[in-house]
C-alpha cells in the first residue's frame, strides 16, 4: 500500500495579508485621547508686564483648600454648584451693589486652590465658572439677536465677548490653605 503524499498549503502570500490586514487595523483604529481644560495660555514674554492694582470689589475670588473647602469672596461656600449664581450676580452687578463689580468688562474671576485640592473638585468649579460665562453669553446673544450663541456669526460672537469677556485668573497652586 503506498503511503499519500499531502498536498502543501502555498504560504507565500502569508505575509502579505497579514501585512495588509495590519494596515487595514491601523487606519480604522480610532486612538483615544484625553481631553482637558481648553484654556489659551498668554504667550510667553521675557519681561513680565507690572502687575497692575485692580479695584478689589471687581475680583471674585474662589479659594480651595486642601480638604476641597470653597471659600468665595472670603465666606465659606459649602454648595459648589450655588458658585455660578454667585458668579453672575457678581459679574452683572454694573454698579449697582458696592462690593459687586463695576461692570462686566472689568469683572475678574480668581481661583486659588491647594496643592491638595483634588482634581474632580478643581474641575467642578472651574466648570461652575465657565457655565457662568456660557449662561450670560447665551442670555446677551437672545437678547442683541435673537438667536442662541451657538447659531451667531464670529463677528457677533465677538462683540457679545468684548461686552462679557471671559476673564478667569488662576494663581499658583500653594500650601497656605489648610483647612
Amino acid at each position: 500500500m503506498a503511503k499519500r503524499d499531502l498536498p502543501e498549503i502555498n504560504a507565500g502570500s502569508m505575509a502579505d495579508i497579514a501585512f495588509l490586514l495590519l494596515i487595514f487595523f491601523l487606519v480604522t483604529t480610532t486612538i483615544q485621547t484625553d481631553s482637558g481644560l481648553s484654556v489659551l495660555l498668554p504667550p510667553y514674554v521675557e519681561e513680565p508686564p507690572p502687575p497692575v492694582e485692580k479695584n478689589k470689589r471687581n475680583v471674585f475670588s474662589v479659594q480651595i483648600n486642601g480638604n476641597n473647602e470653597l471659600l468665595v469672596r472670603g465666606k465659606q461656600c459649602p454648595d459648589v454648584l450655588s458658585i455660578k449664581e454667585k458668579a453672575i450676580t457678581f459679574i452683572t452687578n454694573r454698579g449697582k451693589d458696592p462690593n459687586s463689580s463695576e461692570s462686566p468688562k472689568k469683572a475678574i474671576i480668581s481661583i486659588l486652590n491647594d496643592n491638595g485640592t483634588s482634581y474632580e473638585m478643581y474641575v467642578t468649579v472651574y466648570n461652575q465658572l465657565k457655565a457662568a460665562y456660557n449662561q450670560l453669553w447665551e442670555e446677551s446673544s437672545k437678547e442683541q439677536f435673537g438667536r442662541s450663541y451657538k447659531d451667531l456669526t464670529k463677528k457677533e460672537r465677538q462683540a457679545i465677548r468684548k461686552e462679557i469677556p471671559l476673564v478667569i485668573s488662576e494663581a499658583e497652586p500653594s500650601d497656605l490653605l489648610k483647612g
